[in-house]
């Protein structure tokens, strides 16, 4: 589970950053045209403020793997990483065009959330207090 939060945290803190520094080139690359009003852009860093916290959230929880506080990242991470890949994905099936990431960041969100999944049902639970 460890290695799964340490990647998590990469990716999401990478994303976090790319969507916070470069709002409109980031959305460029994922869904074609990029952004040049600002409330968009507003509304795009806030989104990377979003993925900061998550891959700080799932750094933190990649020290206590033992405990419950790391399986509950990894269910969040999971439910985040399918509904990424869904809302993406019809994105990609709607527009006419999209940008040269969306359809890798699409399999990387599934791939992702298939890894949760893994590990979640792959330790077992000892009670409650492990979810």
């Amino acid at each position: 589970m460890k290695n799964l939060l340490v990647v998590t945290a990469v990716i999401e803190v990478g994303a976090g950053v790319a969507l916070l520094g470069f709002p409109s080139a980031t959305v460029g690359l994922l869904l074609g045209p990029p952004l040049h009003a600002p409330p968009p852009a507003t509304l795009v860093r806030s989104c990377g403020a979003v993925l900061l916290a998550l891959g700080f959230a799932c750094w933190l929880a990649s020290r206590d793997t033992g405990k419950p506080s790391a399986r509950r990242m990894v269910a969040v991470m999971t439910a985040y990483n399918l509904s990424a890949a869904a809302v993406l994905g019809m994105v990609g099936m709607r527009a006419p065009s999209v940008g040269i990431l969306l359809w890798p960041a699409v399999v990387l969100h599934a791939a992702t959330a298939l890894w949760c999944a893994v590990r979640l049902f792959k330790v077992p639970l000892r009670g409650p207090e492990n979810l």
